[in-house]
């Protein structure tokens, strides 16, 4: 795939622009977009999508599905929202966590974790640091709205 026929959303620095490319020159490559929250990760953006002919691989979506996206439809009109969104944002970056080995200030029940899978010896370790990382927000590079503004 051409590099012109990435679908690029916002603005990205050249390691994650050559990640994306990179990905998307293989030859069973079908499709490539990279999304606005898009920053380096480990074999494939995060951020970045990849659609192979025939085959799903988990890197091709970034490994990090979602990566502290949300859209919540509100019952305000965004003319409401906006003057106040550097106040809004600053609230959220206070009250979740963010980064890598963060974990929740709040802790999140979920029958997830009573799944009979974690007895498995293979995940059991791994049981404790998935509830006490639940709700926190990956390792990427956000930062406070005011902090960005700057």
């Amino acid at each position: 795939m051409r590099p012109e026929q990435i679908v690029t959303f916002g603005v990205h620095d050249e390691a994650t622009l050559t990640q994306i490319r990179r990905s998307a020159a293989h030859e069973a490559v079908v499709a490539a977009a990279l999304c606005a929250d898009g920053h380096k990760g480990y074999a494939v953006p995060i951020g970045g999508v990849i659609a192979y002919d025939g085959h799903i691989s988990p890197s091709g979506v970034g490994y990090d599905i979602a990566c502290g996206n949300k859209a919540v439809r509100l019952d305000a009109h965004a003319s409401e929202i906006r003057p106040r969104i550097g106040k809004i944002m600053d609230d959220i970056w206070q009250r979740l966590s963010f980064g890598i080995g963060m974990k929740n200030k709040e802790r999140v029940e979920h029958p997830l974790f009573d799944d009979q899978t974690w007895k498995l010896p293979a995940v059991k370790p791994l049981r404790d640091l998935a509830r006490q990382q639940l709700g926190t927000i990956g390792s990427g590079v956000s930062r406070p709205a005011r902090q960005r503004a700057a």
